[in-house]
């Protein structure tokens, strides 16, 4: 394999095996690569590509740590990545939103504090009758952001944050062309809200599973008769 994805992987085995921690200091620069067998400069390859996936953290003037490695850290990059979709792909997003967005729902039925969901109906009741567009939008993100929190997964919280973005704009659209899109969509979510505070997971999940598959097929639609109209 090409000499910096060797490198890679020669880290990563010392952080999976545990002779690297979440906080720990890597050796010295030259002492990791003779240890290593690695040449200094594929070391340090290997550590900027690290770094960019928030694995290692490189610090000026103190040296190069592992970070904490916890989930919500390193599925940021998958939001990096998710930037470069294309619009024939909104609908493959929205899918995967159809299976984890319900689950999210019925985990926080589950454990989701009372305060938190006392939280997420301000979040509902805050929104005006004559909010803008994009205020609906900012108020649908945040719902569904407080929801997976909620959830008490922060895997499934990061997924579900990081392909919230790519859906953003067929939500906008949906919401200028289809007719009651915005009142379907805020009644939905006082639903979603009322399973979870209820401790109705089979409800939330099947509320969600509704208010997710609505854009979808919305979309579906949408691009059967006139093309993509997110271009």
């Amino acid at each position: 394999m090409p000499v910096t994805d060797e490198a890679i992987e020669k880290i990563k085995a010392m952080i999976v095996s545990g002779e690297l921690r979440p906080g720990s200091r890597l050796p010295r620069e030259a002492d990791l690569a003779e240890r290593l067998g690695l040449s200094r400069s594929s070391l340090r390859e290997a550590v900027k590509a690290l770094s960019l996936i928030r694995v290692l953290d490189v610090r000026q003037g103190d040296g190069t740590y592992v970070t904490s490695l916890e989930p919500n850290l390193l599925l940021d990059a998958l939001g990096f990545v998710v930037d470069f979709h294309q619009d024939d792909t909104v609908l493959e997003f929205l899918e995967v939103r159809r299976i984890l967005e319900p689950a999210a729902a019925a985990m926080a039925a589950r454990v989701m504090s009372d305060e938190d969901i006392t939280a997420l109906r301000e979040v509902l009741d805050g929104l005006s009758d004559d909010a803008t567009l994009q205020e609906l939008i900012d108020n649908d993100l945040e719902f569904h952001r407080r929801i997976a929190a909620g959830s008490g997964n922060t895997v499934l919280c990061s997924l579900i944050d990081g392909l919230s973005g790519p859906t953003a704009r067929a939500r906008i659209w949906r919401g200028l062309t289809e007719e009651g899109a915005v009142e379907r969509t805020r009644q939905q979510h006082h639903a979603i809200l009322d399973a979870i505070a209820r401790r109705a997971p089979d409800l939330a999940h099947s509320w969600a599973t509704v208010h997710v598959a609505g854009v979808e097929q919305w979309l579906r639609d949408t691009l059967g008769t006139a093309g993509s109209p997110l271009g």
